[in-house]
């Protein structure tokens, strides 16, 4: 974390193109793209880990040798290894997992690890799944987050057998189901895809079962944000979410041992849809109801 060493580990953006232009541009003939297509998947798969504030974007050069060995892009640092104490470290904190991608907090604990503290932060940091994203100097504290899409995607698939019955050799598929349904408008397919993600509550999270649910949805979503544009807003009992697709917005609000009029009611009263009134993309409102009895979704109505 010392900024004249902050670029020592890993490779520079400048020391990828004056170092590897004949391998971006054979990456890019066998993936059908042009030089600066490559650069911008490179930057956006491998790049962004940060040891400092302020300084340079640094790409994991085991992800980068093997994308070009390989000759395709892939999450190669996630097949060196799987973060299983990680994931277990989150359930059994009880981790709220909305707040690991938007984590503030001190040098003084990035620099701790200590195995009875029940902030998992520091392990996670120091694992590389979060990096510094930004830097508030009085009263000099960091704001964290994921550093590339490699990263983020992996992390999130890996977690999603931890937090849902989806088997982890099936997670890819269960995603890409889930996916295709909003990508096609078929809105009552993707939310009996997202009772499946909830089913079954694990036992040990049976006693707090709105953090449980925050974080399935936020993994499922976090995922389906790799190919589309989702925005959360949150508040204490409720994820609102506006999911856009090239031909379809959702606006979604949730409510917990509420009803799914009263979800719809405030979708409509607050005009949450106004702003994509002249989008040109057909937009729906649903209305959630998530009962605590069930642990699941009971209802939902679409506008």
């Amino acid at each position: 974390m010392d900024e004249q060493f902050s670029s020592i580990c890993g490779i520079s953006g400048s020391e990828l193109r004056d170092n590897f232009e004949d391998d971006i541009r054979e990456l890019a003939a066998k993936n059908g793209q042009s030089y600066e297509e490559a650069c911008v998947r490179l930057k956006e798969n491998y790049d962004g880990y940060h040891f400092c504030p302020d300084s340079p974007g640094i790409y994991n050069p085991f992800s980068l040798l093997n994308t070009f060995y390989r000759g395709r892009y892939g999450r190669y640092w996630f097949e060196s290894g799987t973060p299983t104490y990680l994931a277990e470290l989150l359930k059994s904190h009880k981790y709220d997992l909305y707040r690991m991608a938007h984590e503030k907090t001190t040098s003084k604990v990035l620099d701790s690890v200590d195995a009875s503290s029940t902030n998992p932060i520091p392990v996670i940091y120091q694992s590389g799944y979060l990096t510094i994203k930004g830097y508030i100097p009085e009263p000099r504290i960091f704001e964290l987050g994921f550093p590339n899409r490699e990263v983020e995607e992996g992390f999130m698939d890996f977690l999603l057998p931890y937090y849902t019955p989806v088997q982890e050799t099936e997670s890819g598929f269960a995603i890409w189901e889930f996916i295709s349904d909003i990508k096609a408008g078929d809105i009552d397919g993707f939310m009996k895809r997202l009772q499946a993600f909830l089913a079954d509550c694990p036992y040990e999270m049976a006693k707090d079962v709105e953090l449980h649910y925050h974080n399935v949805l936020f993994i499922v979503f976090r995922l389906a944000g790799m190919y589309a544009e989702v925005e959360y807003h949150t508040s204490i009992g409720r994820i609102d979410l506006v999911l856009k697709t090239t031909g379809y917005v959702y606006v979604m609000e949730f409510k917990l041992d509420g009803s799914a009029d009263e979800a719809m009611r405030q979708i409509n009263d607050r005009q949450y849809a106004l702003p994509f009134a002249k989008d040109g993309r057909k937009v729906y409102k649903i209305g959630v109801n998530f009962s605590s009895a069930t642990r699941n979704i009971d209802r939902w109505i679409i506008e």
